[in-house]
């Protein structure tokens, strides 16, 4: 495996790639990997003749009061990992490398309209952060498809909507979210929970299993529904930001004749933000909004 730790090594590889015809996959993280992470890298390593993963944390998408000081960083392990997966590039810049003038002043790219709504309410200026080292990303690792797992389902679809409107020749594919088997989605600020908490976790996950149930029998209303999970959780002990039933094409509100809805879901837990989503597909058309 190659590791590039400035954007000019990464640009000479991805170069020399382009010159011999190959195909460019692309997975962005910020480290700590965890097998959700890995099953990313192998669908990438699947889907073209050379995979590429960037490790980078980006400040800029982390609010005032955020885990930016103390987000794990395992940069060694992460490494053995990627190697034992096969991967052919890791990019691992520096801050300087991505923010040559600093993180004040530096160019931001903003997606309107999603980026205000569910976590951009209330995380301000984080997708703004997230469009924009994407875009740094994109500019120059030139994939040919770029890797987002949908657990984080809000910023694929800003990244998607950005590559759209940016006219970006890169084709965006969201994941499945990768579960632990009690079905706690796996993230890398599960590792801040103590064992009372981790044990807790999963009720987000078998809340929403219960909202879900509840919006496929369509005998009552989905703000009825939303009201009853945010209670649910915020008695099981979390304290719950949303817990919203959105449009699943581009979140938002659902109408009636809607067939496919996406459940979104974000809550602390002592010092952990969880988030996590649920396709619902209805069996036919929505009759109650």
């Amino acid at each position: 495996m190659n590791i590039a730790n400035s954007v000019d090594e990464l640009r000479a590889v991805v170069a020399g790639w382009r010159r011999a015809g190959e195909t460019i996959s692309f997975v962005p993280t910020m480290g700590n990997l965890h097998d959700g992470h890995i099953t990313l890298l192998l669908k990438a390593r699947e889907l073209a003749t050379r995979s590429v993963v960037s490790i980078f944390v980006n400040p800029i998408q982390f609010g005032r009061g955020e885990d930016y000081a103390k987000y794990p960083s395992t940069l060694e392990s992460d490494k053995q990992k990627l190697q034992a997966a096969g991967l052919d590039l890791l990019f691992a810049p520096d801050l300087n490398e991505l923010y040559p003038g600093g993180i004040e002043e530096d160019t931001r790219v903003t997606v309107p309209g999603l980026s205000s709504i569910l976590c951009g309410q209330y995380r301000p200026g984080h997708f703004s952060g997230v469009a924009t080292v994407v875009t740094k990303l994109l500019m120059n690792v030139q994939p040919d498809l770029a890797l987002f797992g949908d657990k984080d389902y809000q910023q694929v679809m800003v990244i998607k909507q950005m590559v759209h409107d940016l006219l970006m020749p890169v084709k965006i594919l969201g994941q499945p979210i990768v579960r632990e088997a009690d079905g706690l989605a796996m993230s890398s600020r599960n590792s801040y929970l103590n064992a009372a908490e981790r044990a807790l976790a999963p009720q987000i996950f078998q809340a929403m299993n219960r909202a879900r149930e509840k919006t496929l029998l369509q005998n009552t209303s989905l703000i009825a529904i939303e009201t009853a999970g945010m209670a649910e959780l915020a008695s099981a002990g979390f304290r719950p930001e949303y817990f919203s039933i959105r449009r699943a094409q581009d979140l938002s509100a659902p109408q009636v004749g809607d067939t496919t809805l996406q459940l979104l879901v974000a809550a602390w837990l002592g010092p952990a933000r969880l988030i996590d989503n649920l396709r619902i597909e209805l069996p036919e058309p929505l009759k109650i909004a």
